[in-house]
């Protein structure tokens, strides 16, 4: 049992984010570890139960941009480690699920204390060696974003536990917030080292027990991950990791009647495939489960004629080339006031023509190569339909080459059809496309910008004049659940920006935010009467007579 007390956990700070500059004892430090991982071809098991499992079914991790390097090989869970992982997470449940608070925060706020000191280049190499991120955006990623996400989270859970009702003169009311009835299943993405922790972790802090598919190219971070929660005292069973075929993990887990929640960060077709078996299921289902999602993007940059060009240049560069565009904020479609375009257009065919690409483990280079062979073929097909798209153009870039790894080379579409494939759909790559739209037709521009593509999750606009941007917050309300003014669309921190989306771009459930956490609750309403009535009858019943 916890000593009686009311607690209050370390304020939650974001933690600051390390330059690996020339000279610096990171740049030594992360060095020393890009060696030591580069250097071993490792095994890696599923872990159910606190209890390393090999299957002898094994896919390789590799790294992107040096594709015939294999990192690891790993081994693959199907329907019986799934069905294991279960009921390791239900052995877990009783004790987990009543531990106090307090001694399953001080569980994640070490880990983010380790992950600050002496796991932090492991997860940075991991995360640049598997999925080809530069130090930069591994730092930030891999080490403060997650090291955020598990502080801050405390600070949320104690924002929510302190949410009670009011109690009327001889009556205590309470709430309860209690852990889901069953287990959580998270399924995770690549792109981000964070969310793969965070998803799995938010849940479980909750007091909830937790099935974990990470992504299949992101398999050697997410193993990382796991060791270092076990290194910071979490319970055997309380996160399970299961690698495996994505269709086949998923069915096993959302079949089974003590599944209470999907916590999902991937494609908008994998969740709403997931979110229609749940539905197909739900009859048999405990309890109702809780669907939280984030998903995909077609994130936009709007410019007003009076925006500042330079800003604009380097928000573009930013926010769609940092890390190959594999980001679900990255800017993919670009609106431009035509009295802008033709700076513009000079600035960027100059700036994205200079950018470096190639092996993140050299430091001056800009970009690593994109995640895999699907994600290079459909960068290349899009590339080619602009090339061959009458009233289209490849402005800079274009170029791809899969000899040695995916690269696929920063690359700026100009399009004058409002509607071409390429401002539509998804693609999560390095590819941006620009429209150039009449100077006095802002307005309808930022109709278009609502209405040409599916989703809501991020964007921004670029003005100088207030009343431009108090339209365009108007117009855009919907078109983005994170909306920048004067800066790129990307890089939310947590306990600055929630970040999330709705119409295709998810659930909006805010990761970094207290609106994320209580999704992994149920409250429950406790009203204790110190003197109870004693006998049944009111006054208005009593005979007038008397």
């Amino acid at each position: 049992m916890s000593a009686p007390g009311f607690f209050r956990p370390p304020p939650p700070v974001n933690e600051p984010v390390l330059t690996y500059a020339p000279g610096t004892a990171e740049r030594a430090a992360l060095r020393r570890r890009l060696d030591d991982l580069r250097g071993q071809r490792q095994e890696l098991p599923l872990v159910i139960g606190g209890e390393d499992v090999r299957t002898g079914r094994t896919a390789t991790a590799v790294v992107p941009h040096d594709h015939r390097h294999v990192l690891a090989d790993v081994h693959q869970g199907g329907p019986a480690e799934v069905d294991r992982a279960i009921a390791a997470a239900a052995a877990a449940w009783p004790d987990w699920s009543r531990m106090p608070w307090v001694d399953r925060a001080a569980i994640f706020l070490r880990a983010a204390e380790l992950l600050a000191g002496p796991w932090r280049q492991t997860l940075n190499a991991a995360t640049m060696l598997g999925q080809s991120k530069t130090a930069h955006q591994a730092e930030v990623d891999a080490a403060c974003e997650l090291i955020d996400f598990l502080r801050f989270n405390v600070e949320f859970m104690c924002r929510i536990y302190e949410e009670q009702p009011v109690s009327s003169p001889g009556v205590w009311n309470r709430l309860e917030y209690r852990p889901l009835e069953g287990f959580v299943f998270a399924v995770t993405p690549f792109n981000f080292t964070a969310i793969a922790g965070n998803l799995p972790a938010s849940a479980a802090l909750m007091g909830n027990t937790v099935v974990w598919k990470p992504a299949a190219t992101a398999m050697l971070s997410a193993y990382y991950v796991m060791r270092l929660f076990e290194a910071a005292g979490l319970p055997p069973g309380v996160i399970n990791l299961v690698y495996g075929d994505g269709r086949e993990v998923a069915e096993a887990a959302l079949g089974h009647r003590d599944f209470a929640g999907l916590h999902f960060t991937g494609s908008t077709p994998v969740f709403q495939g997931l979110w229609r078996t749940v539905g197909d299921h739900v009859d048999r289902y405990r309890n109702y489960p809780r669907i939280v999602g984030e998903t995909g993007g077609k994130d936009f940059i709007v410019a007003h004629p009076s925006a500042d060009v330079d800003a604009l240049a380097a928000a573009v560069i930013r926010g769609s080339f940092e890390y190959q565009g594999q980001k679900c904020s990255a800017a993919s479609r670009l609106y431009i006031a035509s009295n802008l375009w033709p700076r513009l257009r000079e600035q960027l065919a100059e700036d994205v023509s200079a950018l470096r690409m190639g092996d993140v483990s050299d430091f001056g280079n800009f970009m690593g190569a994109v995640i895999d062979e699907k994600s290079f073929t459909r960068q290349r097909e899009a590339i080619d339909e602009a090339r061959n798209t009458p009233d289209t153009e490849v402005l800079v870039g274009g170029e791809v080459d899969d000899a040695d790894g995916w690269f696929v080379r920063p690359t700026v579409v100009e399009t004058r059809n409002a509607d071409f494939r390429l401002l539509r759909e998804e693609l999560f790559g390095p590819v941006v496309t620009a429209y150039v739209y009449p100077e006095g037709e802002f307005t309808e521009t930022l109709g278009l910008v609502d209405r040409t593509a599916p989703y809501g999750l991020t964007g921004a606009v670029f003005a100088e004049d207030r009343a431009a941007v108090l339209e365009a917050e108007d117009a855009l309300r919907y078109a983005a659940g994170n909306f920048y003014v004067n800066d790129k669309p990307t890089g939310a921190v947590v306990g600055q920006q929630p970040f999330g989306g709705g119409r295709a771009s998810g659930t909006n459930d805010k990761a970094g935010s207290v609106w994320n956490l209580i999704r992994w609750v149920s409250p429950r309403t406790i009203k204790e009467t110190f003197i109870p009535p004693n006998d049944y009858r009111y006054p208005y019943l009593q005979d007038e007579s008397r």
